[in-house]
């Protein structure tokens, strides 16, 4: 059975993409930190008859990536490595600090590109990387520019790998997508009414119906 990786995947958006991509036959490895969130999503997966299972990971860790996967996927037929993990903060430029500066890009750049470096000789065997980017990754956003900044350079990142590796069978997703109804806005006020944005479902049928296909998938926010 092939494996899906993805980060992030206890809750929102990382769970429902392991929900679906359980019923196409993927065993689904869910990680993250926080263990209850995982093991509830993994025991759903399983619910509706599919194999899931975890580990706790610090994206922001390189010790914790090694440990990994030295503990969990040395073996594994990695089919599809999902970067899914981001935080953001928001707000002024000039009010924002450097502890904020350093989480989003640990988060959000930094760990996916120690990840893949660490899963590289699974996963140029025949597997897809799909970097769950946001919108930010596209344009500018008033109050954002650290976090856009941040989703910029995993754009960069993985547009440069299709250019290194096409033609191979590594592919390369990036995904875009704008804001979605999940618990990233509950300590923020950045978004006022969260409930008027896509489901993470929505944005997770929208992603495993076209990654096969596309090499750029953008899904706009709802208005």
């Amino acid at each position: 059975m092939k494996t899906a990786i993805i980060t992030g995947g206890g809750s929102g958006l990382g769970k429902e993409l392991g929900i679906l991509l359980s019923k196409q036959g993927f065993h689904i490895f869910l990680l993250g930190r926080t263990e209850d969130t995982l093991r509830t999503a993994a025991a759903e997966i399983e619910h509706i008859g599919g194999k899931a299972s975890f580990a706790i990971l610090d994206i922001n860790s390189n010790e914790e990536i090694e440990k990994v996967y030295e503990n969990h996927l040395t073996n594994s037929s990695i089919s599809l490595l999902i970067h899914n993990a981001g935080v953001g903060y928001f707000g002024p430029f000039n009010e924002s600090n450097d502890d904020e500066l350093v989480s989003m890009f640990e988060t959000n750049a930094l760990g996916p590109i120690r990840l893949t470096k660490a899963l590289l000789p699974q996963l140029e065997q025949d597997s897809t990387i799909i970097n769950i980017i946001s919108t930010a990754g596209l344009r500018g956003k008033k109050n954002e520019s650290l976090y856009v900044a941040s989703k910029f350079a995993l754009r960069g990142f993985g547009e440069s790998l299709q250019k290194e590796y096409e033609g191979t069978h590594l592919r390369i997703v990036n995904a875009y997508m704008g804001g979605m109804n999940t618990p990233f806005w509950d300590n923020s006020d950045h978004i006022s009414d969260p409930s008027r944005l896509r489901s993470p479902r929505e944005v997770a049928e929208m992603i495993v119906n076209e990654y096969q296909e596309k090499d750029e998938i953008v899904i706009e926010s709802k208005k």
